[in-house]
């Protein structure tokens, strides 16, 4: 597949997650809400985070925010559901990775719709978007380490 074809498949993905977000909603008082915002471009995220045993069971997100925040956000909590905390935290720190435009090894975990999110490191002003979601998951399972 060439460049540009990868390009607007990519551009599609990032669009579709966009205009039809997954998981987008809140959860129950049971789990933990994490705020974060990104006051250079306005995006702002309430992730929702269920952890039981050391699992991810339940992510949802409510925001608003430009194309790139809030596909990632749909994109992370798709890629985060069902897996262990550790897991997902080792996919965060490829996440970011990725978007400071570092070769990555997936080393068994799959970033799958997420590497549609690739090319955002070539903008260096819409890292903070993409990479938004991920900080809240990442706050908020460190929160959630202290109070344990």
């Amino acid at each position: 597949m060439s460049f540009d074809n990868l390009d607007t498949l990519y551009r599609q993905v990032i669009m579709d997650h966009y205009k039809n977000p997954r998981n987008r909603g809140s959860l129950d008082k049971e789990s933990m809400t994490i705020d974060m915002n990104n006051p250079t471009c306005g995006d702002r995220i309430q992730l929702h985070i269920l952890v039981e045993d050391g699992i991810v069971k339940d992510a949802k997100f409510e925001g608003e925010g430009c194309s790139i925040s809030l596909s990632s956000a749909s994109m992370m909590t798709q890629a985060i559901k069902g897996k262990e905390v550790q897991d997902a935290l080792k996919m965060s720190k490829l996440f970011s990775d990725m978007m400071v435009g570092k070769d990555i090894d997936e080393d068994g975990l799959e970033l799958e719709d997420i590497q549609a999110l690739q090319g955002v490191s070539k903008f260096p002003a819409r890292i903070k978007c993409a990479t938004l979601a991920w900080q809240a998951f990442e706050k908020g399972v460190s929160e959630e380490e202290v109070s344990e």
